[in-house]
């Protein structure tokens, strides 16, 4: 029947990942999705040979200014976050030796007017880490002035990344 939606169509989930939130699978039906990355850091790490992977919508470099929320929602903060996905990628039996991992986000999305300089600070976090960690980085896409959105298929380790004006492919 012409236009009838493939077996695998029917039980493909789409899981959406919130801002200072993660998630893991190694569900080949499961893609992982995180919307309008701004100074936010999305770390998007995947197993080839498990077909497991992660992503992390990271929002502030360090939770020691506010101790309690990062108790809460660890994936808040780069220094709380980082170790979550990692150990949370072991539970669903991604090798980290096999890690590749993308990097998106840490925008200025105020046009040059943040005097935090929260993008720029998250990505010196994510990058610090991976580095002392031993963690290669894959493909990275940080800075600048514009909003990105991230798509991971846990399938085949395909990144989508969404920008105002084009989209890109990456394969992890």
């Amino acid at each position: 029947m012409a236009g009838a939606p493939t077996v695998s169509a029917l039980f493909a989930q789409r899981v959406v990942i919130g801002v200072g939130d993660m998630a893991v699978s190694n569900n080949d039906m499961v893609t992982l999705s995180t919307y309008a990355l701004g100074s936010c850091v999305g770390v998007i790490a995947y197993d080839p040979v498990a077909h497991a992977g992660g992503i992390l919508h990271l929002m502030l470099p360090d939770s020691t200014i506010s101790p309690d929320k990062a108790s809460k929602q660890p994936a808040m903060f780069a220094n709380t976050g980082l170790p979550l996905l990692f150990k949370s990628l072991i539970g669903v039996r991604a090798d980290m030796s096999r890690l590749r991992i993308f990097l998106a986000g840490g925008a200025s999305v105020l046009n040059g007017a943040d005097p935090f300089k929260i993008g720029a600070r998250n990505c010196g976090a994510v990058l610090q880490y991976l580095k002392t960690a031993g963690y290669p980085i894959a493909g990275q896409d940080l800075g600048g002035n514009v909003n990105r959105t991230v798509h991971l298929k846990v399938s085949n380790g395909e990144v989508t990344m969404k920008l105002p004006d084009r989209s890109e492919q990456f394969s992890l």
